[in-house]
């Protein structure tokens, strides 16, 4: 019989559901701190558009980054808390001096597509444990972002 957490969760399956949110906590981590410089940097004929998005969007993201972090405690384990680990674990790479709408967008889609695709992994992995908890938190996540993706690409005419 497997041994259960403070919540009712298989303790192995929770700290497979904690590491795979620590994974997913880095990249969100480096997608904020881009975003960020998206928004700084922004210039040319849609700066205030797009100024403003990116400012939508990494607010979006640093409220993702601690929700994401406070399932990691609850599933009882340690969040990561430092920018070493999230370069070291991160496949959104880190990027700097972006100052152009398209490109900084093109980087955007490129980091959801690598969110989205851990969400999903989170997803199959949340459902095998019954972690009812993490599975509600990606299910709306993808959905919200997935909406975001369709109207970044319309943006680019893609």
């Amino acid at each position: 019989m497997s041994k259960l957490n403070s919540i009712g969760l298989d303790e192995q399956l929770a700290k497979e559901l904690a590491e795979k949110l620590n994974d997913l906590l880095a990249n969100y981590s480096i997608f904020y701190m881009n975003t960020r410089g998206f928004h700084w940097n922004i210039s040319g004929d849609k700066f205030f558009e797009l100024h403003l998005k990116f400012e939508e969007l990494y607010n979006n993201l640093v409220l993702k980054i601690d929700e994401v972090a406070e399932r990691v405690l609850t599933l009882a384990h340690t969040p990561m808390h430092s920018y070493a680990d999230y370069i070291a674990t991160s496949k959104i790479a880190s990027v700097k001096n972006v100052s152009e709408g398209k490109v900084a967008i093109q980087h955007i889609l490129d980091s959801f597509t690598i969110i989205i695709t851990k969400q999903r992994d989170l997803l199959e992995l949340s459902a095998k444990a019954n972690d009812e908890g993490t599975n509600a938190l990606m299910s709306d996540y993808i959905r919200e972002q997935e909406k975001l993706v369709w109207m970044y690409r319309a943006y680019l005419g893609k």
